[in-house]
């Protein structure tokens, strides 16, 4: 990526919904070098994709977690596979140091949270878990 590319796609995080031509006329470029540029970035994998990105009064309001979780040696493929079967995770990373994984868990209520923490910390070959609860986003660089 040259670094007309890198300007592309920053107006594109800041708002995906501009038009060509107000991108050719942000970046002082024509509005077919910013149509192929897009095409080859998207052809590349280097855009995969453009989203909606819902306020806070739109959507039900969820409660998080992340969930530091340990496990038994040679049983995360088991534990993966039981955790993308319970759609309170939303996402799940391995991690390095004290704890194997880091889950992202989201529940309407308290009880249902406290329920699916419960479930992960259950799960045959979970030695340990530990759980943070989200309170207020301070910085979200996320879509």
């Amino acid at each position: 990526m040259d670094e007309l590319d890198k300007a592309l796609v920053a107006l594109l995080m800041a708002d995906a919904r501009q038009p060509l031509a107000t991108l050719a006329r942000k970046l002082k470029v024509a509005r077919t070098t910013v149509q192929s540029r897009l095409e080859r970035l998207e052809a590349s994998g280097t855009i995969v994709g453009y989203t909606l990105k819902l306020g806070a009064e739109a959507v039900r309001p969820l409660i998080r977690a992340s969930v530091l979780v340990s496990i038994e040696p040679r049983n995360q493929a088991a534990i993966l596979t039981r955790l993308r079967a319970l759609p309170e995770v939303e996402r799940a990373f391995t991690t390095s140091g004290r704890f194997d994984l880091l889950l992202q868990v989201a529940a309407p209520t308290t009880e249902q949270l406290d329920t699916v923490l419960d479930g992960i910390g259950a799960l045959p070959g979970v030695k340990s878990s530990e759980s943070l609860i989200h309170l207020t986003t301070r910085i979200d660089r996320v879509a």
